[in-house]
């Protein structure tokens, strides 16, 4: 596939994880090698750290190891307000990154005792970078979901894709509350729009790449998501498992059988490539049929129309 202008192996990305901590380096750099030689992509973690203390940037570099690789910096919504353009182009060239994510978290930042729940404004500032950064531009949740009524008025801007991470993955909510609020963290754990309604709800309101991510563990996941109107899916916490087990050798081992899996899943539905594999008959059953007919989703005998 081609996204943001690169071409990819396979329509996979890493997602961005971390960064600003001494193990950030090495975990970075080990992911950044696979991506490179298997012909993918990868995000970085929030880059805020590096902003502030210069000296963090070597956690995020990975240029001199992955020349070609489609690498993704990232920022978060509520930090935008805070840096002038120039300082988050800055932050995006000193890594050698091709785009800029920039993430959304509300859920996230209320169960820090620290958080900035001020979002007021975001979407002016989201359309007024997306429209003057030299780099392609696009929003991602961190595990909660995007709705249509959200995706509707990000279309309005002029960023070039969303990631949904749905509910369903790893719940920053979860890992945030166990700093401070853990018994707001057990209420809203799971809060937010599960990834595969999020990928259909995306998909009716904006005419961008669409990025399936929260709770893809396999290539047969990929291939739904795709099916169901994602472009491509992102990957996180099976890869940093991968990472911690055997280093940059277990992460390309885990890709290589990941991009197996799609291959099989495409194989065995019979799309020759990915745009075959996004007009694959599709079933709704249970509560995804549930929550898309409450949403107002009309379900055909092979799909879903709104």
């Amino acid at each position: 596939i081609e996204f943001l202008g690169k071409k990819l192996s396979a329509p996979v990305m890493v997602s961005g994880m971390t960064g600003g901590v001494d193990i950030a380096e090495q975990v970075n750099r080990d992911i950044a090698m696979a991506a490179e030689e298997l012909g993918l992509a990868m995000g970085l973690g929030s880059q805020r750290a590096m902003i502030e203390n210069p000296e963090l940037q070597r956690t995020y570099y990975d240029r001199d190891i992955a020349p070609k690789m489609l690498l993704i910096g990232n920022i978060g919504v509520s930090h935008i307000k805070n840096y002038s353009i120039e300082q988050l182009e800055k932050m995006v060239l000193d890594v050698g990154a091709d785009a800029l994510a920039i993430h959304i978290n509300p859920a996230q930042e209320s169960m820090q005792l620290e958080g900035d729940t001020d979002f007021s404004g975001m979407l002016e500032k989201i359309n007024e970078i997306s429209r003057s950064f030299s780099k392609p531009v696009y929003v991602k949740e961190v595990g909660h979901g995007f709705s249509r009524e959200i995706a509707k008025k990000i279309s309005r801007t002029n960023i070039q894709a969303i990631d949904v991470q749905g509910a369903g993955g790893t719940s920053w909510v979860g890992i945030d509350s166990l700093r401070g609020r853990k018994k707001l963290g057990e209420v809203f754990w799971d809060f937010g729009v599960p990834t595969v309604a999020s990928i259909v709800e995306c998909r009716s309101a904006f005419e961008g790449k669409i990025i399936a991510s929260g709770g893809i563990h396999t290539g047969l996941d990929i291939a739904k998501a795709i099916a169901l109107g994602a472009d491509l899916a992102s990957i996180a916490r099976p890869v940093f498992l991968a990472q911690q087990s055997g280093g940059k050798e277990a992460v390309k081992e885990f890709l290589e059988q990941t991009i197996l899996e799609l291959k099989t899943a495409m194989f065995l539905v019979g799309a020759r490539n990915i745009e075959e594999l996004k007009n694959r008959p599709l079933t709704f059953t249970g509560k995804t049929r549930q929550w898309l007919l409450s949403r107002g989703f009309e379900i055909e005998k092979f799909g879903v129309r709104k």
